[in-house]
């Protein structure tokens, strides 16, 4: 082997280790690199997973809480759907009971309580009253001039009424009138006595 050869295998084999040490460097840039990647992806899919996890946590909250809040909207409404019934019903059976009223003793007395405070709601100098036969009977000439002097308001019996206890005065054009019937009366307080009434009837205190 000349000396030129024994200089080419020299070189060769100097090549060849130059480039088995890149490819060598190389590989392990590139097993590193993939290293990273795969952690970052790994990383990355944990946080998805995490973030995915969370908006389903919220998204089942949500749901629960709509669905808790339409149960209790709907449990209200059906308690107040049975409390309303259960007044009417009461305030009906009040209705009912109203005849009896002028059945009681004392109803005379009642009868010009409901006929001075419709005058003094009115506020006319000249009323004609119109009231039931029973009231009629109850308001007597006597009553009716004993009432008008004191309170200084012609006063005249009218027609009898046809339908409600009590009675109605009006002016004598019939352009204002005030009704002091027992079924108006009451018409008018229910909305003050719903509540205690509802109280009374679960036996809560008033």
């Amino acid at each position: 082997m000349t000396a030129t050869d024994e200089n080419v295998k020299l070189l060769s084999r100097a090549v060849l280790g130059e480039v088995r040490d890149s490819a060598e460097k190389i590989l392990t840039e590139a097993r590193l690199k993939a290293d990273h990647v795969r952690k970052q992806a790994l990383e990355q899919a944990a946080l998805e997973r995490a973030k995915i996890m969370d908006q389903a946590a919220l998204e089942a909250e949500r749901v629960r809480s709509q669905a808790v809040a339409i149960t209790q909207l709907k449990a209200r409404t059906l308690e107040l759907e049975q409390r309303e019934k259960l007044l009417v019903n009461v305030f009906e059976a009040a209705r009912q009971k109203l005849p009896e009223v002028q059945k009681a003793a004392g109803y005379d007395q009642i009868a010009q309580r409901l006929l001075r405070e419709a005058l003094q709601h009115l506020g006319a100098a000249s009323v004609k009253v119109l009231a039931d036969q029973q009231t009629q009977k109850a308001l007597s000439a006597s009553v009716l001039e004993t009432i008008s002097s004191e309170t200084k308001i012609k006063i005249r019996l009218g027609e009898a009424l046809a339908h409600g206890i009590g009675v109605i005065v009006e002016t004598e054009d019939g352009r204002r009138q005030y009704d002091n019937t027992l079924e108006t009366r009451l018409k008018r307080m229910q909305d003050t006595l719903r509540t205690p009434v509802y109280h009374i009837l679960m036996g809560e205190p008033v």
